[in-house]
Formats: C-alpha cells, structure tokens, sequence
C-alpha cells in the first residue's frame, strides 16, 4: 500500500512492528525532506529515508530492522550538536561537500552522508538504497520527491510526503518460518563476539534492552543540555516543562 499527502509518521519500525504483532513480515518506508547528499554531489537532494523490516520469531522474539538510508539521521547530528560534541566523519558534509566532523557545518548549509560515507567506503550504496525508497514512496505513491519535498523545518506548505506499507504472510511460502527465523537469530547470537564486545547482537536487541532499561530506571535519560533545550523551547510556548527525576 502506498500513500500520498502524509507527514512526518513518527518511527518508521513502528508500523512495521504493528504488522509483525499479527504474524506477518511488516516492512514501511517513507521519503522526508532533502538532507542526503548524493555521492559525488554537494547538494541535499535526497532525505534519509529510513527502510524497515520486522519479522517474528518463536516465543515473541522478532528480527526488527529499522535504519535510515544515510549514514546517520539528523536528530543525531543535533544532539551531537547541542552536547557540543564532533561527529564521525563518516556522517556529514559541509556546505562544499566536504566530509566533515562539526556539527553545525552540516545543519548550515551542508548534508547527511549516505549509508556507508563517502565513495570510497561504499556510500553510493546507500544512496541507492535511498533513491529505492523513493521509488516505492513519491514516485510510486505521486506524492513529492527529492529535492521537491519542502525542506527541513519549513512549514510554508504541505510536506506531500509519500509512504509505502507492506504486510507479507510467510505461510503462504512455506510453513515453519517461524522457526527458521528463530533458528537464524540464535546462531548469530551465539557467536563468538570480536575483541572488546560481550556478545552479537540482532536487529531490534538494542531497542528491547534500552526499553527495559528505561522501565527499570521510570525513566527515560537524556542528556542535560537536550533537557535546557526542551525546557527553553517549553517556556517560548508558555507550556509546562517536561518533568524530571
């Protein structure tokens, strides 16, 4: 299914996970304002365009892949931005496209490195995984593409943004999916990690522990300057602040 005319959904894997609930393979993509800059270019053309599959496993388990199509998203690079901390190089260029590791560089004029980083280190693979997106979402959908969709943080018109949902039932295939999906998770998690890791992890396990992380903790953490952040935009619109612990 796809749609036109829609905005910012929220978290791509959430839909996703909404259809892997049912027993299904769940898979949503959706285009966004012009961030990525293409390899070989200078100018933000494309967004980052995120791509998600979920998948169930045995006993609740699911493989749940949510990543953007850049190499990192811009929420990010402005909270890089605001703890004042670098970027990796990989992530961002600036307004001349060249890579870069300041923050601010790439929410001034420049953009997001696609998935892999420059040329040399495979980002042009990114960059079609990004342009694939937009196949299955604006051009597919009629909705806006590429460089027409408004940009970030403008609000002069609509964002015409196109999304594409896809709901698969593996039983159709072949029965058992299940457990070859469980089958394929443990045995990479039971391998023996790398030097200066504790274990492999799969799509969707570092979500399940920072949720559980944040029910143990009534919490979620965040940064103190990301807090003076929402605390001051909270007072610009004379709403109450987000309460602490």
């Amino acid at each position: 299914m796809v749609c036109l005319d829609s905005n910012h959904y929220g978290i791509a894997g959430y839909y996703s996970i909404k259809i892997c609930d049912e027993g299904l393979l769940g898979m949503s993509f959706t285009n966004c304002s012009p961030l990525q800059v293409p390899t070989r270019a200078r100018t933000p053309t494309l967004g980052t365009n995120p791509i998600t599959l979920a998948a169930p496993g045995k006993e609740g388990d699911a493989f749940v892949l949510d990543m953007a199509t850049s190499t990192a998203p811009i929420g990010k690079v402005e909270i890089h931005d605001r703890k004042q901390i670098p970027i990796p190089e990989t992530w961002g260029v600036d307004s001349h496209g060249e890579v870069t590791s300041d923050p601010k560089r790439v929410l001034d004029g420049g953009g997001l490195l696609p998935l892999g980083g420059a040329q040399e280190t495979g980002g042009y693979k990114g960059y079609g995984l990004a342009m694939m997106v937009e196949v299955f979402c604006g051009i597919l959908g009629n909705a806006a593409y590429g460089p027409n969709i408004r940009k970030w943080r403008e609000t002069d018109r609509l964002a015409n943004l196109g999304q594409c949902f896809v709901a698969i039932n593996p039983e159709v295939f072949a029965p058992g999916f299940r457990d070859r999906m469980s089958d394929l998770m443990d045995h990479c998690r039971g391998l023996e990690p790398a030097a200066g890791y504790d274990q492999v992890l799969v799509a969707g396990d570092p979500e399940r522990a920072h949720i559980k992380e944040c029910e143990e903790n009534g919490g979620i953490p965040y940064h103190p300057n990301l807090i003076q952040h929402m605390n001051n935009l909270a007072s610009s619109l004379g709403v109450e602040p987000m309460k602490t612990v």
